[in-house]
């Protein structure tokens, strides 16, 4: 059986398999990606919508918030993926694809709300964005001072 193949690698991680990367050869460990366990451990299927957030939750506080921090230590990534699961039961995962990034024009746009509203975080910026069309978002600049003018060149190519 292949050690590598993410169906197994989920198994592991729902599990909660600590010694899973320790079993895993040097070629092995070249190739396993603690990266992929962060992204597909998110999201599972599941008809508990409070277990599927709860993975998201867990996923963020458990793993996401220091993944990066100890890079250089596949184990430690390895080992804050297995306190995700509260159980050990095992889910279906899944990937979610990330977006394509917008335009220009979007782009600039979102630039612009985010020197307006420097308190905003990334992510409040991308859900103002999603939840407001380009002309709310327009009027919305008008109220805060921008011209036509210069609302129009934000969508400039």
């Amino acid at each position: 059986m292949d050690k590598l193949n993410i169906h197994n690698e989920m198994k592991q991680f729902d599990r909660k398999n600590r010694d899973f990367y320790d079993e895993l050869n040097d070629e092995e460990r070249k190739k396993f990606s603690t990266y992929l366990m962060l992204k597909w451990g998110a999201n599972i299927d599941s008809n508990d919508s409070e277990l599927a957030g709860y993975y998201v939750i867990a996923i963020n506080e458990n793993v996401n918030k220091h993944f990066f921090d100890i890079n250089r230590h596949p184990k430690l990534q390895w080992l804050s993926c297995t306190t995700v699961n509260p159980l050990k039961d095992t889910h279906r995962h899944f990937w979610i694809t990330p977006r394509k990034k917008e335009g220009t024009g979007r782009s600039k746009v979102r630039k612009q709300i985010m020197e307006m509203l420097p308190g905003l975080k990334t992510d409040e910026v991308d859900l103002l964005l999603s939840i407001n069309d380009d002309e709310e978002i327009n009027q919305w600049l008008v109220t805060h001072g921008m011209t036509d003018k210069e609302i129009k060149a934000l969508y400039k190519k």
